[in-house]
């Protein structure tokens, strides 16, 4: 995009005016120039860091060495790119490549630690581990023999149960504190705010105190469901009250005008629009709860064999599983150990591709037709409907709405 400017020539009397094209240097752009001042910055940025870090000082460390040079390379960017650009391009750019490199050292972190797993892992890994449990295996029984399908049972069924019990308590919750409110809204909203910094290992103990120590209910998967639940609740309540605060207001407004009560305007207005941000937030929830560890030490406390019945008796757990057989001295159930982490992270890699696939069809925003026929529908009958003329009604007909500000100004 180009921006045509004049300038005058001559007196008053014969004046002339000669355009002056001027293209504007967008910030974004980004071209093969470009790419070499950012690796002549980060050349740079390396070589000075090495002389000052490695050959005129006595500091070593590769931790230092990393912050010096990012230190280094952030400056050199953001002078080379005001000498060459205007200060809007070099402030740009600076942020960028800060949140990039933020974004790496979120991300690199991460990808070591799959690679790890699944490099220690993979060596266990086959068909028999899926089938298998740890029943009749000893020190002398061959490397391969066990598996963990009482560990993938046992982790279904308690983070099912987790989101059965939490996932519409805290759905509930959402909508008290945003849609109806009342007296205790602040206060429910401090508690959730609270229950969301408590550590894991304070809500196994809470479960083992009232429902095994105090009921004598004993060690089960539905006890570790409990705890699960706990970790839960806040975590999904946080997450959809912040989705039902994106649903635009004036969607709620013409449900109202057309009849409908609240119940029905939350329920076939407001959660539809939110649908996608629910199953986001629920997906976090049960993140959250798949791979905790602490409070199943207090809850289920393991199981080698198969335990099908989460309401009676010790209960196996992918992750309490993990933990306890990395702790052991053989190589053999340090393997073992590596492997139940590894199906761990490929259960809830397959959770979460497939309530994506499931959440992720066609977005519809209800608008103002498809909210008018289903409210209407709803809430006065068919019968109504055709007498009042109201369906067959193009919406175009409808006289468009005067904002405030066109109203005062005239």
């Amino acid at each position: 995009m180009t921006l045509e400017m004049t300038s005058g020539v001559g007196g008053a009397a014969g004046e002339s005016f000669v355009p002056v094209k001027i293209k504007p240097i967008r910030p974004r752009e980004f071209k093969r120039s470009d790419i070499i001042v950012l690796g002549a910055a980060g050349l740079a940025a390396y070589c000075i860091t090495w002389i000052l870090f490695d050959q005129l000082t006595l500091l070593s460390g590769q931790l230092g060495f990393v912050l010096f040079c990012v230190g280094f390379f952030l400056g050199l960017y953001w002078v080379v790119n005001r000498q060459l650009f205007t200060r809007q391009v070099a402030v740009d750019r600076f942020v960028a490549a800060l949140m990039t490199l933020g974004a790496l050292a979120m991300f690199i972190p991460l990808l070591l630690l799959v690679v790890f797993v699944v490099a220690r892992g993979w060596n266990l890994l086959s068909a028999h581990v899926f089938v298998a449990t740890q029943k009749g295996v000893s020190e002398l029984s061959p490397v391969g023999k066990a598996g963990v399908a009482h560990a993938i049972v046992g982790t279904l069924e308690q983070v099912g149960l987790a989101a059965l019990i939490g996932v519409p308590a805290a759905v509930l919750t959402a909508i008290f504190i945003n849609e109806i409110g009342g007296r205790f809204t602040r206060t429910i909203r401090v508690v959730v705010t609270a229950m969301s910094g408590t550590p894991a290992i304070v809500a196994g103990i809470f479960i083992y105190a009232i429902w095994i120590a105090t009921f004598h209910q004993g060690y089960s998967g539905f006890a570790g469901a409990l705890a699960l639940a706990v970790l839960l609740l806040p975590t999904v309540t946080r997450g959809t009250e912040e989705v039902l605060k994106v649903v635009h207001q004036d969607l709620r407004e013409a449900s109202i005008a057309l009849a409908a009560p609240e119940w029905r305007t939350v329920w076939s207005v407001v959660l539809p629009t939110a649908r996608s941000g629910l199953v986001t937030s629920v997906l976090l929830g049960v993140a959250v709860s798949i791979g905790e560890t602490a409070p199943l030490l207090m809850t289920v406390f393991g199981n080698k064999l198969m335990n099908s019945n989460p309401f009676n008796g010790p209960q196996a757990a992918l992750p309490l599983m993990a933990y306890q057989q990395i702790k052991l001295p053989l190589q053999a159930d340090i393997d073992l150990g590596y492997t139940a982490a590894l199906v761990l992270f490929l259960l809830v890699f397959t959770l979460f591709i497939v309530a994506r696939l499931l959440a992720g069809g066609r977005r519809r925003t209800p608008g103002f037709a498809a909210l008018r026929s289903r409210i209407v529908n709803s809430s006065l009958g068919a019968t109504e409907i055709e007498q009042d003329g109201f369906a067959d009604t193009p919406i175009a007909s409808y006289p468009p709405s005067t904002s405030t500000d066109e109203r005062d100004q005239r």
